[in-house]
């Protein structure tokens, strides 16, 4: 596994960085009633479902920093106040009302994941991460899977609000990983 994987993992965060940008700037061609306005999606509004984005991004960072320590490796690219929500969180929660702190809270994110995946040890991949996940079940398995989840769950959920937006009548554009090369 190790390097290529890791250059997969590095690729899919400079895409992470650069598509999330342009979805941003995208919705802020929207007023913030229409980007918080029902619209029957699984989160219901843009907001929300950007902002569960959020919220799930640091779930699984904090994993990852908790599976790095457990492992003897530091990730400092995911400490200093980055992984904010409770310990008790709610996938539906939105801690950023205000679309400009949202959005400054996707900014912050996407340049440390960016710096995350930089400085991965090649090993970590492979290492076991140990986890309870949202219903307090036991989890165990290889990060690597887990890594791929992160940015799985992240097109998914991009997927639908890209959807959204072309109902309010704005279109991203091409958004393939392809297009970022």
């Amino acid at each position: 596994m190790g390097a290529a994987f890791l250059d997969n993992g590095r690729l899919l965060a400079r895409y992470n960085s650069w598509i999330n940008l342009r979805m941003y700037e995208a919705c802020e061609t929207l007023a913030d009633e229409e980007r918080k306005r029902e619209r029957g999606a699984y989160f219901g509004s843009i907001h929300k479902t950007l902002n569960h984005l959020v919220v799930t991004d640091q779930v699984w960072l904090r994993r990852f920093l908790q599976s790095g320590t457990e492992n003897g490796i530091h990730f400092a690219a995911l400490g200093g106040g980055l992984i904010e929500i409770p310990q008790a969180y709610r996938l539906d929660m939105v801690p950023f009302e205000d679309w400009a702190s949202l959005k400054a809270k996707r900014v912050q994110l996407d340049a440390a994941i960016e710096r995350w995946m930089a400085g991965m040890p090649e090993d970590y991949p492979q290492m076991t991460m140990r986890y309870s996940n949202s219903r307090g079940v036991q989890r165990e398995h290889p990060a690597w899977q887990a890594m791929t989840h992160f940015f799985n769950h992240q097109t998914h959920h991009r997927g639908q609000t890209t959807t959204l937006l072309m109902q309010a009548g704005v279109d991203v554009g091409v958004t393939d990983l392809l297009a970022l090369m």
